[in-house]
């Protein structure tokens, strides 16, 4: 059978043929005519996309007919025609499944094709739509997303593969840039809910008045503005994911109020009664130590170990070795072939460069430096020249970072030689000796 195939089940024949002559005028359609509901059932194997169906046949009524076909396949289109205009019998039919009711009449002909012209739309919409998803899944298919290979980003594969064969909250944490978002997404899309929504909430993004209202929805004049009823952001996620990043910036208040949704499952739009249950996974993910900021009493201790489930912890990208030139080539190549741009190869000098800066913007900054690299290159392969690091702050440092007086001073240098290649003009502006670098270098510190 073709992709879009239609029955005709009427017992009068000349109308029948009526019927299948018009519909069968164009080609991309396979029509067949049946004249008893007995014939139709014996076909229905071949799953048929749309089925006319008379009302009155001889030996089935066009209800018990129509039961039958959903119970076999409820995604084939049922259009009833009938000799007579029943409303009641109408309305009691779109109830159980029919697609359309038309009376026969004139110009029924070309009602039943603009119906099925409707049909086979959405059928392509929701092909379409299959196909999405399908690569969205396969463009979320964590090993292939997520890259690296050092022994934090293995673990985090084996974390997210056990996250994705259950429904369980998970909780990421990380610096800023690690990947929080992309993550959500990998455990989402690995999962039996790919095909569901993926709805992520940023916080830190929404005004505290109106974080409420985002989240939970409101009904027509909840307030001024509130012209029409909104879905919240939970309602949307029902049967997906909702991500709520940076879970620590909300406020006590709301926090309660989250809490208690996430108990019952259910929520209340804002100026309205009824309650709208929903079947989510939640994901959340902070940069902030959440057990700290209860410590602190600036979040919830009971919404801490409801969303605590199972922790993935993002390292920074200067924990993660040989990852970085990983990710950077691949950054280089994508924004290359992005860009109908030849590939560039990465000098040694380059490597060296890369691994030796701190990304206190970890890999969100990285990619960043090396599309702008991209971009200055004038050789057929990257220069340290062609590498610029952004002035986070007067050294470049990240001062969070836990470290030795002897640490940082070698990072100061090693900053200082990144910004002007000449280990003389290095020595000048920090006022050290070249011998100090030149030792530094030797005990590896650079």
């Amino acid at each position: 059978m073709s992709d879009f195939s239609i029955f005709i089940v009427e017992d009068d024949p000349i109308y029948g043929m009526i019927l299948e002559r018009h519909l069968g005028l164009n080609p991309d359609y396979e029509v067949q005519l049946f004249k008893t509901g007995k014939d139709l059932l014996a076909n229905l194997y071949k799953n048929p996309s749309v089925i006319s169906l008379d009302y009155s046949l001889p030996d089935f009524s066009g209800q018990e007919l129509l039961k039958r076909i959903k119970q076999y396949n409820p995604e084939i289109q049922v259009v009833i025609v009938s000799g007579q205009e029943d409303i009641a019998t109408a309305v009691n039919l779109l109830k159980e499944g029919a697609y359309d009711y038309l009376v026969k009449e004139e110009n029924t002909r070309q009602r039943l094709w603009n119906v099925i012209l409707k049909i086979r739309e959405n059928e392509g919409f929701k092909k379409q739509i299959e196909i999405l998803q399908e690569e969205v899944g396969k463009k979320f298919e964590f090993d292939k997303t997520i890259l690296g290979q050092s022994p934090a980003i293995v673990k985090l594969y084996s974390l997210i593969e056990k996250a994705s064969r259950s429904a369980i909250t998970v909780s990421i944490t990380g610096d800023t840039g690690t990947g929080k978002e992309l993550v959500a997404k990998a455990v989402h899309y690995a999962s039996t809910r790919r095909k569901k929504p993926f709805v992520a909430v940023n916080m830190s993004a929404i005004p505290k008045d109106l974080l409420e209202s985002e989240l939970f929805g409101y009904e027509k004049g909840a307030f001024t503005g509130a012209m029409a009823r909104k879905s919240g952001k939970f309602e949307e996620a029902d049967g997906g994911t909702i991500f709520l990043d940076e879970i620590s910036e909300m406020e006590i208040q709301m926090q309660s109020k989250l809490l208690r949704a996430l108990q019952e499952r259910e929520v209340t739009r804002i100026g309205g009664k009824d309650l709208v249950k929903f079947d989510i996974r939640v994901i959340t993910a902070t940069h902030k130590d959440l057990a700290e900021e209860v410590r602190k009493g600036t979040f919830r201790e009971d919404l801490y170990f409801r969303l605590l489930g199972l922790p993935i912890h993002l390292p920074p990208l200067r924990d993660r070795g040989n990852d970085i030139l990983v990710l950077a080539k691949h950054f280089s190549d994508s924004f290359c072939k992005e860009n109908k741009l030849t590939k560039l190869a990465f000098s040694e000098s380059v490597k060296e460069k890369l691994m030796g800066y701190s990304y206190p913007g970890n890999v969100r900054e990285l990619k960043a430096v090396i599309e702008v690299a991209v971009v200055m290159a004038e050789e057929d392969h990257l220069l340290p020249g062609d590498i610029t690091f952004p002035s986070i702050n007067s050294t470049g440092l990240a001062i969070q970072d836990e470290m030795t007086l002897d640490d940082y001073c070698a990072r100061i240098v090693k900053t200082y030689l990144d910004k002007y290649n000449d280990i003389s003009v290095v020595a000048e502006k920090l006022k050290i000796g070249k011998s100090t670098i030149y030792r530094m270098k030797q005990e590896n510190r650079l």
